[in-house]
């Protein structure tokens, strides 16, 4: 590391139930991370390869998108470039490929829909997550994002509720099910650059910075330790 650098900090996204936003929040967080300043890469670990086909879009994408679709994550990442961010973005319905990418991991972010079937089908994944806690003194962290949440609708005592048991936090940033998202990733890009005055980019920053914050705390409590 650079005499100076900060520490490089690797989040993944993580859920092995299909249809969360994993794909989409993993490319917002990582393409407006990127945009803020940050030297950022997304590592695609799912086979299907949707962050790599959201790249593949654009001629020149300026994100750099790498698969690393084998359970070798965390030892893999340790030969990538020097960077701010690693953006993992899990695979679904793999569990050997969710251990290495917890391993990797300083902070995992598990994007749930705020529906109990949804939450209940997390249950594996959270104790994963926290046996890897348990593991590292606590220098893991981890928390839900609530993804594709209906507008209008009061989601946050429901939610707070089924969570209850699973003694993890929540991030109070939400992201919403809206048209923009889709439209974005049929173009390889981000709401951030196709419509930067939408609710969808406001809700993105919110998201974005409250997970800088997170994640920032966690590295500074490791330096502490």
């Amino acid at each position: 590391m650079s005499a100076g650098r900060q520490p490089l900090k690797v989040i993944a996204v993580l859920n092995q139930k299909g249809g969360a936003g994993k794909t989409t929040l993993a490319t917002h967080l990582a393409r407006g991370l990127q945009l803020s300043g940050k030297s950022t890469l997304l590592v695609d670990s799912d086979p299907q390869g949707s962050a790599r086909d959201w790249a593949a879009v654009r001629e020149d994408h300026p994100l750099t998108v790498i698969g690393i679709d084998r359970p070798t994550i965390d030892k893999d990442i340790k030969a990538l470039a020097e960077v701010d961010y690693v953006i993992i973005d899990g695979a679904p319905q793999a569990a050997d490929l969710a251990v290495s990418a917890v391993k990797a991991a300083d902070v995992v972010l598990i994007p749930v829909q705020p529906s109990p079937y949804d939450i209940w089908a997390t249950s594996d994944l959270v104790d994963l997550v926290k046996r890897r806690i348990e593991i590292t003194d606590g220098k893991l962290r981890a928390a839900f994002v609530v993804s594709r949440a209906i507008a209008g609708t009061n989601i946050g005592k429901d939610i707070a509720k089924v969570l209850e048991g699973y003694e993890l936090p929540v991030l109070t940033s939400r992201i919403h099910q809206r048209v923009d998202y889709p439209g974005t990733a049929a173009t390889g890009s981000t709401v951030l650059e196709l419509f930067p005055k939408s609710e969808a980019a406001k809700e993105v920053l919110e998201l974005i910075a409250e997970v800088e914050q997170f994640t920032n705390e966690e590295m500074s409590n490791g330096v502490n330790e």
